[in-house]
């Protein structure tokens, strides 16, 4: 009795549990709750966003073939109903429920598709030493050839891949035009880009229902219909806000009263937005205002496009004023005292490399002069996927900041870690990349 109490006095917090699992501390093989053999093939991305733990990530169950998904991993196996996880779309790609605690009650891990998921209960009790902290993903086979390379020809191959994913940007770009026009074209994709990774489909639907002819003739209600339709126009008592808000609110309700029964069939379903797990700048209340005022600043927008120059469009975007927005970050935040910017220096980025420039270069006959302007793109490496694609290429030992600071490089990293990193289910076993990187 006493030996088994010194051995569980430890208390281990979850982000401590989960630095070991991720590390391997607990081994690869295990025995899952209805006795069948698991194997852990490769233990993914550490997710520290919305969603289950680990992304990414393969297994196999008996011997079988390894199947793709996430891994969720929780204190105690009654949690996946606590949080929600049951009825929540995003766990329907789970394929390992791992916990440390079962509980008194026998419990079954089941998505919202009522499929079952496999269970595996860890013993803490053989962990000793607290966990170093984890990366969010680890190195790949291909650290050692790329790092074999000469800086210039690595930069070689990360370019080609960054100029096939803009061969394609700019094809489908076309493609839409040719649907839609190159006005209402262009308007989508700056929904879609500022929807940013969470909210792209809800921005897409909302910029497909409320088309840009429509909201130009709006004018003034163009604010209020895109609110509506949002589904963010809800009744409440406004007491609660404070006097800009309610101000905000009750100016945007009396605009959408009126055509509420022409547009209310339209408005998005609640549950399509992801609220959190993003950053306070990225709410999507925050970038629909941002989506309204291109709308009414079109001339300019169209101007933009046609010059594509990146100084311009970034001086644009900074001077893009909203009395509310400039100090909200929702609606039901408080107030900031300083100004925030309504469209953030990466987010303008993100608008030339996946919608400026593939539009100009498509409409460039040689588009060699714009393939090189876009080279001399400057980014911020503050996206995550980004992040750890450098990661899973270069390990800890990157190239220099200035070369993963390129707008270029940063899609040509995008672009080989969606080809193979995430196409692969072997932990870089059978990856065709590093082969390749070889031959060069």
């Amino acid at each position: 009795m006493r030996e088994g109490a010194a051995a569980d006095a430890r208390e281990w917090s979850e982000h401590e549990v989960q630095a070991l699992w991720f590390a391997g501390g607990f081994g690869k093989n295990f025995t899952t709750s209805d006795g069948r053999a698991i194997s852990v093939v490769q233990f993914g991305v550490w997710n520290r966003e919305a969603g289950p733990d680990f992304a990414e990530a393969a297994v196999s169950l008996d011997g079988g073939a390894a199947q793709r998904g996430s891994i969720e991993l929780d204190m105690e196996a009654a949690d996946w109903e606590r949080h929600g996880h049951a009825t929540n779309d995003d766990y329907d790609g789970v394929v390992l429920h791992v916990f440390t605690q079962r509980g008194p009650r026998e419990f079954f891990t089941r998505t919202s598709q009522h499929r079952s998921v496999p269970q595996v209960q860890l013993d803490l009790r053989a962990i000793e030493e607290p966990p170093n902290a984890q990366p969010d993903a680890k190195p790949g086979r291909c650290v050692a050839p790329l790092r074999a390379l000469p800086l210039e020809k690595v930069r070689e191959v990360l370019l080609g891949a960054a100029q096939f994913r803009m061969k394609r940007k700019s094809a489908a770009l076309a493609r839409l035009a040719e649907l839609h026009g190159p006005d209402e074209s262009l308007y989508q994709a700056l929904a879609t880009t500022l929807g940013y990774k969470a909210n792209k489909l809800p921005f897409t639907l909302l910029a497909q229902r409320l088309p840009l002819k429509l909201l130009r003739a709006a004018k003034d209600s163009a604010t209020a219909l895109l609110f509506g339709v949002a589904g963010f126009l809800d009744q409440r008592e406004l007491a609660p806000f404070d006097s800009p808000t309610r101000a905000f609110l009750r100016g945007l309700w009396e605009q959408w009263w009126p055509r509420r029964a022409e547009f209310g069939r339209l408005a998005l379903p609640r549950e399509l937005w992801k609220m959190s797990g993003q950053r306070p700048m990225n709410h999507p209340q925050r970038r629909l205002a941002a989506l309204a005022q291109i709308v009414r600043h079109w001339p300019h927008i169209r101007a933009l496009r046609d010059g594509c120059v990146p100084e311009a469009t970034t001086e644009f975007f900074n001077g893009l004023r909203d009395e509310y927005w400039e100090h909200h970050y929702t609606v039901t935040s408080k107030p900031s005292a300083s100004r925030m910017a309504l469209v953030g220096e990466s987010r303008v980025t993100e608008m030339l490399a996946n919608v400026f420039f593939p539009i100009a270069i498509s409409h460039d006959a040689a588009g060699s002069a714009r393939w090189e302007e876009f080279t001399k793109l400057a980014a911020p490496l503050t996206n995550r996927r980004t992040e750890t694609a450098a990661l899973r290429l270069f390990g800890d030992s990157p190239p220099d900041a200035k070369f993963l600071r390129s707008a270029a490089i940063q899609q040509g990293l995008l672009q080989i870690y969606e080809d193979f990193c995430q196409r692969d289910a072997s932990d870089c076993e059978q990856c065709l990349f590093p082969s390749q990187l070889a031959k060069w």
